[in-house]
């Protein structure tokens, strides 16, 4: 059931824990919990991390172990999971986790999964060439062991014979699962299976405004209700003016997407899309959100508006940016473009 009101979306951060070498460990973690106290004094909804294995030019811490310092931080924010790769993960260990970390976080975890895309992480975890197999199997115990059913299930890694969580999470019956997706036949995987799709953030509106008609056709088709929360991810970055943005965002986020290409992430893409442009084109049709206030209040209103969407979540900064100019980034959108924001008529929220 669908609510129309006029109110601000939710806001949510995408904490970047990606580094250079340059960059020690300890300060990485410092640079997010401080970015974490800063959105929650801010009013921000939900804070957020990501997971990859043997990430080469960049360090990346781990997503559980900072969540749980992460939420000592939190506040009254949701914590999630954006994304643990299930493909890769244990599912008892990772129900295990997730049950924990709900209950640390008092309830408010967001358990985010996804099927992964880059064969160094598939081939470190020994995971076969049925990659959608194997996640799909995990999937199915990760709910199950969390809505505290008695669990028979063999797979990759894993043996159950009527086992159960003996720690079950605050939330009944269980945190919600968003699945992220890219590629058409994921998106329509998440109607069908999770709770929402988290929107990625690669994609250009006009491509993400196709993928999510189908998504809402794709869950109505497999009876499934509609969603109460539809996420989105962007990346953005709010100047001064127009030419200061370009500049101070271009050298981390440019980079940042040129990894994505050698990653293998344009293959998971739609084929109506591609990472793998240069600048001007990458960052045309509503990709990225850089510019001053008023042109990062335009394009987020316009996916507000064209999506229907009703949750926003930002990475504000990217492997190499300075924590100042990461915290200034996420003031400006606080003081200057979040104010200004409204959900649009006939999006999804909770009743």
């Amino acid at each position: 059931m669908l609510r129309v009101m006029a109110a601000e979306p939710r806001i949510g951060i995408f904490l970047n824990v990606q580094q250079p070498d340059s960059v020690a460990p300890q300060e990485i973690v410092q640079h997010a919990v401080a970015q974490t106290a800063l959105v929650r004094e801010l009013g921000f909804d939900l804070v957020s991390a990501g997971q990859h294995f043997l990430t080469g030019v960049f360090q990346m811490l781990q997503t559980m172990p900072l969540l749980g310092r992460i939420a000592a931080e939190s506040g009254d924010m949701r914590v999630a999971t954006n994304i643990a790769l299930l493909t890769l993960l244990n599912p008892v260990e990772l129900a295990e986790n997730a049950a924990t970390l709900d209950a640390i976080t008092g309830g408010r975890l967001v358990l985010g999964v996804g099927l992964g895309y880059r064969q160094e992480e598939f081939d470190a975890f020994g995971v076969p060439d049925k990659k959608l197999r194997v996640f799909l199997d995990k999937l199915d115990v990760v709910k199950r062991l969390l809505e505290g059913e008695a669990v028979t299930a063999e797979g990759l890694g894993y043996r159950l014979h009527e086992q159960r969580l003996a720690v079950l999470p605050v939330q009944r019956p269980r945190p919600p699962i968003w699945l992220a997706a890219n590629a058409d036949q994921a998106v329509r995987r998440a109607a069908r299976m999770c709770d929402t799709w988290t929107v990625n953030p690669h994609a250009s509106l006009a491509e993400l405004k196709r993928q999510v008609a189908m998504f809402h056709e794709a869950r109505a088709e497999a009876g499934n209700p509609p969603v109460t929360e539809l996420p989105v991810m962007k990346e953005i970055y709010v100047g001064e003016d127009n030419e200061s943005a370009d500049r101070e965002a271009r050298p981390y986020l440019q980079a940042k997407y040129k990894a994505y290409v050698s990653w293998g992430q344009d293959d998971v893409m739609s084929d109506q899309d591609s990472l793998d442009q240069d600048w001007e084109s990458l960052k045309s049709g509503g990709r990225f959100v850089l510019g001053d206030p008023d042109t990062c209040v335009a394009a987020i209103q316009e996916h507000l508006d064209e999506l229907r969407c009703d949750t926003l979540i930002f990475r504000f900064g990217w492997s190499g940016m300075p924590d100042e100019l990461v915290q200034a980034n996420i003031r400006r959108f606080a003081e200057t473009v979040k104010p200004r924001l409204r959900i649009a008529a006939g999006a999804p929220t909770p009743l």
